[in-house]
């Protein structure tokens, strides 16, 4: 992955992904809080006098979030966002989603984002965004073959450690998929935890997508997040269904109850 450089001076990343479903069910997964929570992160539209979205604001973690200006909305096709939250200190950032009819009932959606310098000084904070568009991408591809439009809570938990490969060993063996290779099943040995599923996607060494059936239908995503001066264990489930905010409601406490005594967020 490299960013590209137009003669314009313009530097920019682009994700694509193809996905099942129509124009108009994929455009509500991407500009509705609802449909964008229940793949990337949680998610808020804020909306000006007459209705429409001014801004879309991303919570990544505890603390952690971002917002942007919409500058064009064009349903169902895409928007535009500026953000000068994107990269620290730095210059501004446009993000475009752009949503393509594909063949079969599928549609492609991609996110580009380009700042306008004459400097690479940026290059990394880009391309590391472009590097995390793929485990995104799958979870939405999960979420639109067999969750389309159901309800979604998250249950988001965030620990620290100081040795990171160390510290994802120990959750992999907690919740049962240490040595367990991509498609085959994995469950939590009998203790608090209740998860359990099918190892969907493995995008490197510390980071994993499960398809869980329990606590119930959903997704979870965990990875090592080196942050600044701080090693962070994210883990992240999208549940799915009429349940899910009831099972939320009782497994949330559990979660951050485990991940303090494991992993207590005061490491960083």
């Amino acid at each position: 992955m490299s960013i590209k450089v137009d003669p314009s001076g313009r530097r920019w990343v682009r994700g694509e992904v193809e996905v099942p479903g129509s124009i108009e069910e994929v455009w509500r997964a991407i500009s509705t809080e609802g449909g964008l929570s229940a793949w990337f992160t949680r998610s808020e539209f804020p909306k000006g006098a007459d209705g429409k979205p001014t801004h879309l604001i991303c919570y990544f973690g505890p603390g952690i979030s971002s917002a942007a200006k919409i500058t064009q909305w064009d349903p169902p096709r895409g928007f535009s966002v500026i953000s000068d939250e994107f990269i620290p200190g730095g210059p501004e950032v446009s993000t475009d989603w752009k949503i393509s009819e594909g063949a079969d009932g599928t549609c492609r959606l991609s996110v580009e984002h380009s700042l306008f310098v004459d400097t690479d000084e940026y290059d990394n904070y880009v391309e590391g965004t472009e590097a995390g568009w793929p485990a995104f991408f799958r979870i939405l591809q999960i979420y639109m073959a067999h969750h389309r439009g159901e309800p979604c809570a998250l249950i988001e938990v965030m620990g620290a450690a100081s040795d990171g490969a160390q510290a994802w060993s120990e959750l992999a063996t907690a919740l049962g998929f240490a040595a367990v290779e991509k498609g085959e099943r994995f469950a939590a040995p009998p203790g608090k935890l209740r998860i359990s599923g099918v190892v969907d996607t493995v995008p490197d060494a510390t980071e994993v997508i499960l398809h869980v059936e329990e606590p119930t239908a959903g997704v979870a995503h965990l990875f090592v997040w080196p942050l600044n001066d701080q090693i962070l264990l994210s883990v992240r489930f999208y549940l799915y269904g009429e349940d899910a905010a009831e099972v939320v409601s009782r497994e949330d406490p559990v979660w951050r109850s485990w991940m303090e005594e494991r992993f207590p967020s005061s490491q960083g």
